[in-house]
């Protein structure tokens, strides 16, 4: 039997309309979307259906309509193809989308898991909006030469770093904004391919986030997690975590720590997955694989 993992899109997958054929379709999702209202105090279909894009885009929106989204298409692939959900042997989401990760795996529920998450971008979009800051993608790039740049035009007191390594030649940077558009005419007249701005409120993962883990923190004390079915590979480490305690404690540092993202795919195939789904909206997952192990298969269950 071929070993399957489970990936789940982060924020920047979204788009209006995501989701809308599988509610209309499908009692289940119309349901999760009627939760996710209650929980949330506003109608999630609405925005995730109808945008405007502007909307769905804000962190506060984006987190909980990509949770709610991707379950959707969790439900989907379990109802459409259940083997895949018994070969399943391991998870792993990018940066929001290890909530989704953990939730698909038991080790919490979906409401718990979407309050979580509601508080999580409501406390990120706070950080931002405390300090104009910035997300930079370098495509083409090594990383210690990138490391480098950001040494080299980074002025005392600002912060500027590497926070996304996604895969081989896509390297995204965040810190302060005056640092991030210092550094992309910089990174291209030194031979990057390319940069850039991505659209999000502000230097996820860098310590410019650390006012958000205190609420955070707070969320998930009052969370039941328990030790999930497959094994949840944390983007802290590359490393794969069934221990409650230790998945609480990650997910705390993951505000402020890079993600490690091509490193937690190597470690999923090295430990025996043979075939992955990107389960969630979009096909970045998909690209990002391509680049880092290009034989391996991976199947969409919501390209919109």
């Amino acid at each position: 039997m071929t070993k399957i993992g489970f990936l789940f899109p982060g924020q920047g997958a979204q788009t209006v309309g995501m989701a809308r054929e599988l509610h209309d379709a499908d009692a289940t999702v119309r349901e999760l979307f009627a939760s996710a209202a209650q929980i949330l105090g506003y109608d999630l279909a609405e925005v995730c259906f109808n945008g405007p894009p502007e909307k769905l885009d804000s962190t506060v929106y984006s987190q909980p309509a990509l949770f709610v989204c991707s379950m959707a298409a969790l439900h989907h692939l379990k109802s459409t193809q259940p083997e895949a959900e018994a070969s399943c042997v391991a998870t792993a989401g990018l940066s929001l989308g290890e909530y989704t990760a953990l939730v698909s795996a038991g080790a919490m529920s979906f409401d718990d898991g979407l309050r979580l998450v509601q508080e999580r971008g409501a406390a990120m979009q706070a950080a931002a909006d405390a300090i104009p800051s910035a997300m930079l993608s370098v495509l083409g790039m090594e990383r210690t030469k990138i490391e480098e740049l950001c040494e080299e035009v980074r002025k005392p007191g600002e912060v500027l770093q590497i926070a996304n390594l996604l895969c081989p030649g896509n390297i995204v940077v965040s810190g302060d904004l005056a640092a991030c558009e210092r550094l992309a005419p910089v990174a291209e007249a030194s031979g990057a391919m390319r940069t850039i701005r991505l659209a999000v409120a502000g230097a996820f993962h860098t310590p410019i986030m650390q006012p958000a883990v205190e609420r955070l923190t707070r969320a998930l004390n009052q969370v039941t997690i328990v030790p999930p079915r497959v094994p949840v590979f944390s983007n802290v480490d590359a490393q794969a975590h069934v221990e409650p305690s230790e998945i609480r404690d990650l997910l705390v540092r993951q505000v402020c720590s890079p993600v490690l993202w091509e490193d937690t795919v190597l470690a999923m195939l090295g430990s025996g997955v043979e075939h992955f789904y990107e389960v969630g909206p979009g096909r970045v997952l998909r690209g990002l694989l391509k680049r880092i192990s290009r034989k391996i298969p991976c199947d969409g269950v919501l390209d919109v």
